[in-house]
């Protein structure tokens, strides 16, 4: 397996985010792998489109194109396939852009979980150290559990769930001032649009925080905990 990092991105309805994560990958002078994650059924798909022939050269971007899962559907399906051939994966969103600093980025999350299993996540400027808004993490965790999100979720407290796993399995890193910045419509950075509405409607957030606190608090948190502890124990940590 290659030692080397793959970001899913899994969007919608945004097709203009794609030159702009390009743009921040070049400016961060990124060399991890990018794979936006489309719908068959986006409104946007030609835009989309247009997109994966211009950095069709690229060898650093791909896309894929499926039927609609929602965000932690979609997550999942890639990163189970990706698993397979990538030591690293990592969750951005459409909105999420990383910024300059002394070492990239994405060499510092190699650096980070080159010692075995494991999560790190950086500073988005909203959420910091509470939620792993963009996440990254050892990809043999997706090949234990055969999800990157526990599937009782459809968009909402995965960066609550890769807390849990990172603290409970206790190979955890957040690095302040890796700065992953999430520009979204709470912080004032980004419009609301159908995307944003339909992630954060009052219907979405209760049935999300419902199904979080199930995983959390009945049992199922702590059978994922046990496999990720038998994980670090078997990679000798």
């Amino acid at each position: 397996m290659p030692d080397e990092l793959l970001v899913i991105i899994p969007t919608r309805g945004r097709p203009q985010a794609v030159p702009a994560i390009i743009e921040a990958w070049d400016a961060t002078d990124a060399t991890a792998d990018v794979l936006f994650a489309v719908d068959t059924d986006d409104p946007e798909l030609a835009a989309y489109k247009q997109h994966a022939a211009t950095y069709k050269a690229d060898s650093r971007v791909r896309f894929t194109f499926g039927k609609r899962r929602r965000l932690v559907g979609t997550l999942n399906a890639q990163a189970v396939k990706a698993a397979k051939s990538y030591r690293f994966l990592a969750f951005m969103g459409d909105d999420h852009r990383p910024r300059p600093a002394g070492m990239p980025w994405d060499a510092r999350i190699r650096e980070c979980l080159s010692g075995g299993p494991g999560i790190v996540y950086g500073n988005d400027l909203l959420q910091g150290e509470k939620m792993a808004t963009a996440v990254a993490m050892t990809s043999d965790i997706v090949t234990m559990l055969g999800v990157m999100v526990p599937d009782c979720l459809v968009h909402l407290c995965a960066d609550l769930v890769w807390v849990d796993w990172g603290r409970g399995m206790g190979r955890i890193t957040y690095l302040d001032d890796m700065v992953i910045e999430h520009l979204h419509p709470a912080a004032g950075k980004a419009e609301l649009d159908q995307g944003y509405e339909e992630a954060n409607s009052s219907e979405q957030v209760s049935s999300d925080s419902a199904a979080y606190y199930d995983y959390r608090d009945n049992g199922a948190l702590e059978a994922d905990l046990a496999k990720l502890r038998k994980l670090v124990e078997e990679a000798g940590g």
